[in-house]
């Protein structure tokens, strides 16, 4: 079973194959902006990946355009509702609740 680490809360939550970032955020109560409900109609759920980026599945087309519109968007840049795990992952929540 994956485990995801989310800084600065420095929570550790096991994660199901598939799962995404947001999802797992929201299940055990990591601190996560999500205005539009995980449907990548936004850009609040942005998290910054420092390890284990090749453990998520790629980015569809729909999220690099929406990343597009992420001021402080890095090379590990993720959005949260779209990045689904597949092995251990830590990723920096840029938007806290």
């Amino acid at each position: 079973m994956p485990k995801i680490k989310f800084l600065p809360s420095n929570i550790v939550c096991d994660a199901k194959v598939g799962e995404t970032i947001l999802d797992i955020a929201l299940a055990h109560g990591v601190p996560i902006q999500h205005a539009c409900g995980g449907f990548c109609a936004c850009t609040t759920c942005h998290c910054e990946v420092v390890e284990g980026f090749t453990n998520l599945a790629s980015p569809e087309s729909e999220e690099l355009e929406r990343l597009q519109f992420v001021d402080d968007r890095t090379p590990q840049s993720r959005l949260g509702c779209q990045a689904k795990v597949k092995g251990d992952v830590t990723v920096q929540v840029v938007n806290q609740e």
